[in-house]
Parts: structure tokens; C-alpha cells; sequence
């Protein structure tokens, strides 16, 4: 079931780029394995799904008006106008909300998705071309942000086929020294 497997090694990794105690979106959230991943580090947490089971299994974690069932896909974007420190996606794509997604990492804020890439339907599902990025579609994606690591490539138990970006919407100040982007956690 969707949000009940071990946190993504990638977001793990990349994680340590969430400014401290900024609020983290995990879109299409599933069960909440990412956003409980992300409140256990002290981070407020707001989760997006259109099941009711994994909104009501989340609710206690996100606490009031932070859990909450929308279909991104067929009604309104559910955080008009809403930016925030973190913005987690995986394994899930609907490229009509890409922008929203892009448009929703804060000043400071980092996006880490991690999805299925097109050669994905050799190995597995999703195998619909609409639910498999195409090659460098993530890159393109989030044009507007500093990539500060991407992958597109396989991975084994289980085999699949994923792209993976971390991006930053960079903060700096005219002067400013240029930001540190850790490739590696300090922990």
C-alpha cells in the first residue's frame, strides 16, 4: 500500500537540505511515510491525498487542517498560494501540476521528487506512458529552481526505473557568499 514502505533512501539522503523547522509538503502522500519521516525531525507537516484511509491514518501527524483530501487531479489545488520549506513527491505524476509543484518550494526551499521514468514499463507498473516521465522531464520541470542532484537511471529490489531531482529556489542576498548545498548529510 501506497505510503507504508520504508522512507525513500533518496529523500533520506536529501532530507538535510530542509531549512530547520520549515514546513514540508508531501504531495499524493499515501499512508505518510515521507511525512512522518520529515515531523519526527521536527518539521510541521502538511499531506495531500485523495484517499480517505491515508488522510485519516496521517491526520494525527499533521495535525488540524493539515491533512487534507483533495483530488489534485480533476478539482482545484487544495494550498493556493501556499509556498513551503520542503516539497516531497514520489512515485507519483500528474504533469499538468508540475508547475504548481515547482511554484509551491519557498524561498530557501527545496523540492525532492522521485518517480518512475519512461523505460519503467519494461520492468513493471506503473507502465502508462502518462504516469512515466520522459528523459530529463524532471530537469525541465523545475527549470526555475537550482538542480542539486539528479539521477535518471536504474535501481534493483525491486527493479524500476526512476528519475530523481533535488532542487533548491535559491535565497541569496546581493554579497551573499554562495549557499553550501551539502551533498552529503552531517548526521
Amino acid at each position: 500500500m501506497h505510503g507504508t514502505e520504508a522512507v525513500s533512501a533518496w529523500v533520506r539522503r536529501w532530507s538535510h537540505l530542509v531549512p530547520a523547522g520549515g514546513e514540508v509538503l508531501d504531495l499524493a502522500c499515501g499512508r505518510g511515510r515521507h511525512l512522518r519521516w520529515f515531523a519526527e525531525r521536527g518539521h510541521p507537516v502538511t499531506g495531500v491525498d485523495r484517499d480517505p484511509e491515508a488522510i485519516a491514518a496521517i491526520a494525527p501527524v499533521a495535525g488540524p487542517g493539515r491533512a487534507l483530501l483533495a483530488d489534485i487531479e480533476n478539482g482545484p489545488w487544495p494550498l493556493p498560494g501556499q509556498t513551503f520549506a520542503g516539497v516531497v513527491v514520489t512515485n507519483y505524476l500528474w504533469r499538468a501540476l508540475l508547475p504548481q509543484i515547482v511554484a509551491s518550494v519557498a524561498e530557501g526551499g527545496v523540492l525532492i521528487y522521485e518517480t518512475f521514468g519512461s523505460d519503467h514499463a519494461t520492468v513493471g507498473k506503473p507502465s502508462r506512458p502518462d504516469f512515466l516521465l520522459r528523459p530529463g522531464e524532471l530537469l525541465a520541470a523545475a527549470g526555475g529552481l537550482r538542480t542539486v542532484a539528479y539521477e535518471d537511471g536504474f535501481c534493483e529490489s525491486p527493479d524500476r526505473f526512476v528519475q530523481r531531482l533535488v532542487a533548491v529556489r535559491e535565497r541569496r542576498p546581493d554579497g551573499a557568499p554562495p549557499p553550501r548545498y551539502r551533498l552529503e548529510s552531517a548526521g
